[in-house]
């Protein structure tokens, strides 16, 4: 017997898939989803934590080989920098290397440090459906206090060179509030993109930003625990894993490709809706006993 059915990997896999770069915390839907299905998974049982390191593992490889041209761009960059001893501004990718550094290392410290306490302290579906509507008033928050409105060509031209030009205050504030995801219902992607707002930048650029600041801080804390799944606690969770990483990586791959179209024109406001329809829903079902 399995902890987790190849059913379950299947479909909790494919929601990982979908809900990890949708702004919607593929967390809070990971927590919710047991509960209304009345599957025996809880957020903190080791095999299911398990099973979470390989499916973040296949949407960090996704996301890694969707941008990676990108990526080798901006590891030229950030090598022409080190050897050159400064940051040139007419070079964007060399910029846009160190804007994700500086971005990505405060939220990385603050994982290490708050990841378990905060897991264990909001370890219930109750409280994810809760933070599921903290989140959906946020995204509200951020398309209505962004600091410029968006345009029809926002998406045309270098999206790279426009996040450069980030200064490293905005970097770090958008970079930090990636570690808001820590908390189940709350989006990585979706307080990631809102910071994004925050500082002036479009939809798309934000979405890519997103993508590209998720991508080292998901494959770090994966490949940080990847031994946990090839160790005794992987043990009957391996192949439900296996499956699950696969569904994973498909609809990642899928969802990605969507909303970096769907953000050309589009706004996070219909993701907030959403989340605070479904929180809401969740916590009347839960309240009543479900």
């Amino acid at each position: 017997m399995h902890p987790i059915s190849y059913f379950q990997a299947i479909i909790l896999g494919l929601l990982q898939g979908v809900a990890e770069p949708f702004p919607i915390s593929s967390l809070g839907h990971g927590v919710i989803l047991p509960r209304l299905a009345s599957w025996n998974i809880h957020q903190n049982d080791k095999f299911f934590l398990t099973f979470l390191v390989a499916t973040h593992f296949a949407t960090a490889v996704v996301l890694f080989g969707f941008f990676f041209k990108d990526w080798v761009r901006i590891v030229r960059g950030m090598v022409r920098s080190l050897r050159e001893r400064q940051i040139d501004p007419r070079d964007p990718d060399t910029r846009l290397g160190w804007v994700l550094v500086v971005g990505t290392i405060p939220a990385g410290l603050i994982g290490l440090i708050l990841e378990h306490p905060l897991r264990h302290l909001f370890a219930s579906a109750a409280s994810a459906a809760v933070f599921l509507m903290v989140n959906g008033i946020a995204l509200i928050v951020f398309e209505r206090l962004r600091r410029r409105a968006p345009a029809p060509d926002d998406h045309l031209g270098d999206a790279d060179a426009r996040i450069g030009t980030l200064g490293w205050k905005e970097a770090v504030a958008v970079g930090t509030s990636q570690a808001a995801a820590l908390v189940p219902g709350i989006s990585r992607s979706g307080f990631t993109m809102g910071g994004s707002l925050f500082v002036g930048l479009s939809n798309e650029d934000a979405a890519r930003y997103s993508f590209l600041l998720a991508t080292p801080i998901i494959g770090a804390a994966a490949v940080l625990k990847l031994p946990e799944l090839f160790g005794s606690e992987g043990n009957g969770v391996r192949g439900p894993a296996a499956v699950g990483a696969l569904c994973a990586a498909f609809a990642s791959y899928l969802a990605v490709r969507f909303l970096l179209k769907y953000f050309e024109s589009n706004r996070l406001t219909p993701f907030g809706v959403y989340c605070l329809a479904a929180g809401l829903v969740c916590t009347i079902l839960f309240a009543s006993g479900v």
